[in-house]
């Protein structure tokens, strides 16, 4: 696991190009602190940097920017690739001057090019290519899109790395925020798709190809989209028994959990307790004894830590349960700007920065559960959705329509008047603003209007000037039944953007490699292709997963309330939090930052006063002014 970064400049001179290819490997020291390097192409206008976390062949023939056998090609990789032996032998007989993935990129791009060597590789990857004969810049970002990349073009100027500090990095670029983005920031939680916090930068797609040259514009394609993994799988489900399911996803996760066990370096995993992490710890303990990570907390409401040790014991793994107090979590807080140098609003982040700190002081690369509830269906909200499109569908949609003009009509501060004159045991917190999204909804009348309110944070962003046109997340195409709905929408914005950004960015921070053998491709494909009746939101979800998990580990250890991964944020923002939030929530300082203080602040005052919980929304706001203040202050 590394970091990379680059630019293509033509005309600056040869030690200014490597002086910035400094400063950007320097902005990511983080995400590879055993080695660093630049390459420089004088003639070309292009430099490379590269910091390098080892993992697998430690030894310098994995050091980077590498050079091709041909001398033709240059490569600066993050990632691992989980086919490296297969990759190899189907090349050509070669002369390798060590074990590195790299390598075999790099010569796979140099043989078959850049588009079927993406295509062959079953790895978690963002890498460079220059192509030193066409000058041209390949840039690719795995399928699923756990390893980042962000790019910018600018007169005279391509930029691209990692992680936003390494563009930050260069002088002559001014960074400057999209409000357009912004406010898709404040309705999500986090910064959705294709864009970046920054006006002239993005972010390149899962499964995506960018190739660019001096003074063209760069050039987009894809090898690999989920739309069309989940179009298919749906229009040709497999024709298999619940018993048949079990066993080919068995045989597929043993042999992800196999191929992501392979490193140098010591390797563990985090275990929760529940479905996802239990599965994949359970799979590394056929014929071993792995390391296991539990992160517990000194509050019993939010403590998953005894359901963990009760599945490590089971399993016997050398277990370890890192205990939390809220003083220590808490110290977190203000390092979430630096860690996650675009507003991210999941409060998880939290936890996620603590147990991957307390995780490295151990080992180097850790398994993690990710991706079980997006393709296994086992969100809770998947089954509210359900329950709540059912009962709409029974009212006509004239009707809908017309009682939803009506509801949105009424200000929000009317309907909580409203609800405060209702007997004590009918009232509802948030009336006024709960109305609106029903009227929303009701107007809509389409699922995937319902679903988009359900975990919209701010259906309104609080900004003083609206953009024109907001950011949108990527497109989910029409007409699929409702929980295949929120499964690809999940898939496309909230895992790539939110889920693994959140892990990518926490554990880079503290150089720890997490692997997610949930989102092998393959059993990506494979989910999307199990039959309905097989993959559905009752008691749940995740049924042939849980099939897989049960052959291992007892079903009383697992069968529990799903609870998510998230810290008592509302109570801290009445308590230890509160003085840092009220500096960052003054009228002049969120207007001086384009937010509309008047709905924040009497958002605020309710929370405060214990009448509601709206710790999301209240966070949303609080880290963009967090990012803010650190990084355009």
């Amino acid at each position: 696991m590394c970091g990379i970064a680059g630019l293509l400049a033509p005309g600056l001179a040869p030690e200014t190009l490597a002086g910035r290819a400094r400063a950007m490997a320097a902005a990511l020291a983080h995400r590879g602190p055993d080695s660093h390097g630049i390459w420089t192409d004088d003639g070309g206008g292009l430099a490379f940097a590269h910091t390098r976390l080892a993992i697998v062949d430690l030894s310098p023939a994995g050091h980077q920017p590498m050079v091709s056998s041909c001398g033709r090609y240059v490569i600066a990789y993050n990632g691992e690739s989980y086919n490296d032996a297969e990759m190899r032998a189907a090349l050509p007989p070669h002369n390798w001057r060590g074990r590195s993935d790299t390598e075999t990129i790099l010569e796979g791009c140099a043989r078959w090019g850049v588009e079927e060597t993406a295509r062959r590789l079953n790895a978690m990857a963002a890498f460079a290519l220059w192509d030193s004969e066409e000058r041209r810049l390949w840039l690719v970002r795995d399928r699923v899109g756990i390893k980042p990349v962000y790019y910018g073009q600018f007169p005279g100027l391509f930029l691209f790395g990692s992680e936003l500090k390494a563009l930050r990095a260069i002088p002559g670029w001014t960074p400057e925020l999209d409000p357009a983005v912004r406010a898709a920031y404040l309705r999500w939680g986090y910064v959705p798709g294709q864009h970046a916090i920054y006006r002239g930068v993005a972010k390149l797609e899962p499964g995506s190809i960018l190739s660019v040259r001096a003074g063209e514009a760069p050039r987009l394609s894809r090898y690999w989209d989920a739309r069309d993994i989940a179009r298919a799988g749906i229009a040709r489900p497999l024709a298999v028994s619940e018993d048949e399911a079990a066993e080919q996803l068995d045989a597929l996760l043993t042999d992800s959990v196999r191929r992501q066990r392979v490193a140098d370096v010591p390797l563990g995993a985090f275990l929760s307790g529940g479905v996802d992490s239990s599965t994949v710890v359970a799979l590394m303990a056929n014929g071993s004894v792995p390391r296991s990570f539990t992160i517990g907390f000194d509050s019993a409401e939010h403590d998953e830590a005894p359901h963990a040790a009760a599945v490590a014991r089971h399993l016997g793994t050398d277990h370890t349960v890192m205990t939390v107090g809220e003083a220590e979590a808490l110290k977190v807080v203000p390092t979430l700007a630096d860690i996650y140098d675009e507003p991210f609003a999941d409060v998880s982040s939290v936890p996620t920065a603590v147990v991957c700190r307390l995780t490295r002081g151990q080992v180097t690369v850790a398994l993690s559960g990710d991706g079980g509830d997006e393709l296994f269906s086992g969100y809770t909200r998947y089954v509210q959705g359900l329950a709540i499109w059912q009962r709409l569908g029974r009212i006509p949609a004239p009707l809908r329509r017309a009682a939803g003009a009506v509801l949105r009509a009424i200000p929000p501060s009317a309907g909580d008047a409203i609800a405060r004159l209702l007997p004590q045991r009918f009232r509802v917190a948030t009336a006024g603003h709960r109305i609106n999204r029903l009227g929303a909804v009701l107007a809509d009348g389409t699922f995937p209007g319902l679903y988009g309110e359900m975990i919209r944070l701010w259906p309104t962003p609080p900004v003083q000037a609206p953009p024109a046109a907001e950011a949108a997340p990527p497109a989910v195409p029409p007409g699929l039944a409702p929980l295949d709905h929120m499964r690809l929408f999940d898939s496309l914005a909230y895992l790539p953007d939110d889920i693994l950004a959140k892990v990518d960015r926490a554990s880079m921070a503290v150089s720890l490699e997490v692997r997610v053998p949930l989102l092998d491709h393959r059993v990506v494909e494979f989910a999307w292709s199990l039959p309905p009746a097989l993959n559905g939101a009752e008691n749940q979800g995740k049924r042939i997963l849980r099939r897989v998990l049960y052959r291992r580990v007892p079903r009383e250890l697992i069968e529990r309330p799903k609870r998510g991964f998230a810290p008592p944020v509302g109570a801290w923002l009445r308590g230890p939090l509160r003085d840092w939030a009220e500096d960052l929530l003054t009228p002049a300082r969120l207007a001086e930052g384009g937010l509309d203080p008047q709905p924040i602040r009497a958002l605020w005052a309710r929370h405060v006063s214990g009448a509601v919980n709206e710790q999301y929304r209240l966070w949303a706001v609080l880290m963009h002014e967090s990012w803010r203040r650190r990084w355009l202050a």
